[in-house]
């Protein structure tokens, strides 16, 4: 698998020939599995064939029950630089509940022993959980907030189906998700932050000043990424593209030389949609005067008017930025719903 994605990087380095690369992101799966001298190995391929900029944010996606105390001293002397850590929860019983495979003390261990090497952190969390009480989830904060780290990311609980938990729920041995118990949660989360410093710079992702996720940032802006492996998705600001999700079968092309991928071009609705569905989830909105220029006038015409029900019920507004250019944001109200919001003003 290593020598496949190897050959990858190689083969799509032209991809971004152009590009300086700010972000550097190991996840998607568990990419904590490997060592050290294996992730050393994809590092010295991606310099070796594409411009890293010197300050670029290099990201492991890690469980809490990979990151022994060796494992973390190891991590701090190489080239990564920010940790993401699956915490999910400090209760066990949400993480049996979730099945995960760690503890809630490995939890805790992990983050007293990752906060001393790593200044660049991030904690994810999982909330409307069913039978997680409020006060539960405050604890679950309160945990986060005590060991330090400068970026919170929490989500939902979600039901994929064909999933152990979503046959669970269809026999009825487990509560179904309650939508009202999550908005509590998520207010809760989002008022906590707010106390401690931290601001939300998109809907899930909650930062301090000078630690917003470079990756998640860029990704929101709609610039180009590369993504390699097995699943993987890229997006080149005019098409987007996936690889096989079987790993023999990406194996197998790589070692013929090529890369086994499936490609979409974007229309001019896509693209706006897009933009429409990211800039609604963060702090920084959809930008009028670029609609404009990026789609013509009749596009933003279409938004404003399809924006109108929603600011009228306070779940979206529209602030002047310092640039004297129109920009429509989520409210606090409309926070909750952005994706839901974002649907309706689509172009179809």
């Amino acid at each position: 698998m290593l020598k496949a994605i190897n050959k990858e990087l190689v083969l799509r380095k032209k991809e971004l020939s152009d590009e300086k690369i700010g972000s550097i992101y190991f996840g998607g799966g568990t990419p904590s599995l490997l060592s050290i001298d294996e992730l050393q190995f994809l590092i010295d391929c991606i310099y070796k064939n594409f411009q890293v900029n010197a300050d670029a944010e290099i990201t492991l996606e890690a469980n809490p029950d990979d990151l022994s105390l060796e494992k973390i001293k190891e991590l701090s002397n190489s080239p990564i630089n920010r940790l993401s850590i699956g915490i999910q929860s400090f209760f066990d019983d949400d993480l049996r509940f979730m099945n995960r495979a760690h503890s809630a003390e490995e939890s805790k261990k992990c983050l007293t022993e990752a906060t001393k090497y790593f200044d660049n952190i991030t904690i994810d969390l999982i909330y409307g959980v069913p039978k997680m009480t409020n006060k539960k989830w405050l604890e679950n904060l309160k945990m986060a907030f005590e060991f330090g780290a400068p970026h919170i990311s929490s989500y939902a609980l979600t039901v994929e189906e064909k999933t152990a938990l979503h046959n669970l729920i269809k026999k009825g041995k487990v509560p179904p998700v309650d939508e009202n118990l999550a908005l509590e949660h998520f207010n809760i989360l989002v008022e906590e932050t707010n106390k401690k410093g931290f601001v939300q710079y998109e809907i899930s992702n909650f930062g301090k000043l000078g630690y917003f996720s470079k990756h998640n940032t860029s990704y929101w802006f709609g610039e180009k990424y590369l993504g390699v492996g097995p699943s993987a998705h890229s997006f080149n600001g005019i098409k987007r593209s996936w690889n096989v999700s079987n790993n023999v079968k990406y194996i197998k092309a790589l070692e013929e030389n090529k890369i086994p991928s499936e490609t979409e071009i974007l229309t001019a609705n896509n693209l706006f949609n897009e933009y429409i569905m990211t800039g609604l989830r963060t702090i920084w909105g959809v930008s009028f005067q670029k609609i404009e220029q990026e789609f013509g006038a009749k596009c933003l015409q279409q938004l404003q008017k399809n924006a109108e029900p929603f600011i009228e019920k306070g779940l979206l507004e529209i602030q002047i930025n310092s640039f004297s250019s129109n920009t429509l944001i989520t409210t606090k109200k409309g926070k909750f719903l952005a994706d839901g919001i974002a649907s309706d003003l689509f172009i179809v």
